[in-house]
């Protein structure tokens, strides 16, 4: 089996195991209790959180672990909004993931809110101009995507940054699929909150982390003992953590990256040489290395995946957040992209350990694929 469906989730990594073992096993006590078994724990907690701050350029105090991505931007969303509010106004955009569009309903239906929804070009970009013409004094927080988990559109979070920057509003940005392939150091891009999650990275479903910035007041969202500097309640999930730290200190290099970048560029290319009338989605150049989507005129999505299920193939017709919809996918109706055509869509997303001969031999099966549908299609 040729695994391309990353961006949905990654096998834990062997390394990320053995780090965590002690801590499913003999190491097994609740970091907040008084004794030796507690303080053990603690301290691979402690250790755990100063690993992902430095991962981020950040300080241990400004990380709060959680459950994963969805959580993440819950706390960062709600949490900022409800804190101290500067008005009741958030600005986001279209093809954010539907933890923060879910989140911005919520404040709107139960709290009054306002809610901007900024369109994106047929690239899948945010322009920082419509990011400055919707806010106002009354704007309490603009959260912006930093890739999109769909397309693999890169958005310029530091442009966006310095316009948030210039009128003081709170900038969140959801890294969950940038963390593994992009700079996510918080200072550099001048963002007020960001979201991670560890299974995008090798690290064990069910733990991810908030960077949310000192100075900002932050609401709780799960109440219960003070946990996590009083952000976040509930026993803390030292496995994870750890697991969580231990893969952001495996990350690619620069050169493993540039390299996916190479390969991923040659699958792209292939694919649209070969398939007639394929189109790429999201940003030609503006992209992380890993994910390439395409839509296929012509075909069912659904129809070519499982065409390349039966050579092997494992991949996505787009988000697995929205597993079991059959809808267009929002992201690519939000691009301009008809919603026959978007049905039609197949993502590929994929790390460093997948070879150039298997993307090779992957394209040449969607070639293959997308042939045998659309003759079906046409008979």
């Amino acid at each position: 089996m040729i695994y391309l469906d990353s961006a949905a989730t990654t096998p834990i990594r062997r390394k990320v195991l053995e780090t965590m073992w002690p801590y499913l096993t003999e190491e097994f006590g609740n970091a907040s209790s008084h004794h030796d078994k507690g303080e053990a724990a603690r301290r691979a907690l402690d250790e755990a959180r100063a690993t992902v701050a430095k991962a981020l350029g950040a300080r241990s105090s400004d990380i709060v672990f959680t459950s994963g991505g969805t959580e993440s931007d819950n706390l960062a969303i709600k949490g900022i909004a409800l804190a101290k509010p500067r008005g009741r106004h958030i600005v986001t955009s279209e093809i954010e993931h539907p933890a923060v569009l879910e989140s911005c309903d919520y404040l709107q239906r139960h709290h009054g809110f306002r809610i901007t929804y900024l369109p994106v070009d047929g690239c899948g970009v945010v322009d920082a101009s419509d990011v400055e013409a919707a806010l106002s004094e009354h704007t309490t927080l603009v959260s912006v995507m930093y890739a999109n988990n769909e397309v693999g559109t890169v958005q310029d979070i530091s442009g966006i940054a310095e316009v948030t920057g210039r009128f003081r509003v709170p900038l969140h940005t959801d890294a969950v699929q940038a963390m593994g392939a992009l700079d996510c150091n918080v200072a550099k891009l001048g963002v007020d909150a960001l979201s991670i999650s560890g299974h995008k990275l090798g690290a064990p479903k069910g733990v991810g982390a908030l960077y949310v910035r000192g100075r900002f007041p932050l609401e709780a969202i799960v109440h219960g003992g003070g946990q996590e500097f009083g952000r976040r309640s509930g026993t803390e999930n030292v496995a994870g953590a750890v697991g969580l730290a231990a893969a952001l200190s495996l990350r690619p290099s620069v050169e493993e990256s540039t390299q996916l970048a190479r390969r991923a560029e040659s699958f792209i290319a292939k694919v649209l040489s070969d398939v007639p009338n394929a189109v790429l989605t999201g940003h030609r150049t503006r992209r992380l290395p890993g994910i390439a989507s395409f839509c296929f005129p012509g075909t069912s999505g659904e129809s070519v995946l499982l065409q390349l299920e039966e050579s092997g193939i494992t991949c996505s017709s787009g988000s697995a957040c929205a597993a079991g919809n059959d809808a267009p996918s929002p992201v690519l109706t939000a691009m301009g992209i008809s919603a026959e055509i978007a049905q039609t869509a197949v993502r590929f997303s994929f790390g460093v350990e997948t070879g150039e001969d298997e993307l090779i031999s992957v394209a040449e099966s969607v070639v293959g694929a997308v042939a045998s549908v659309r003759g079906l299609a046409t008979r």
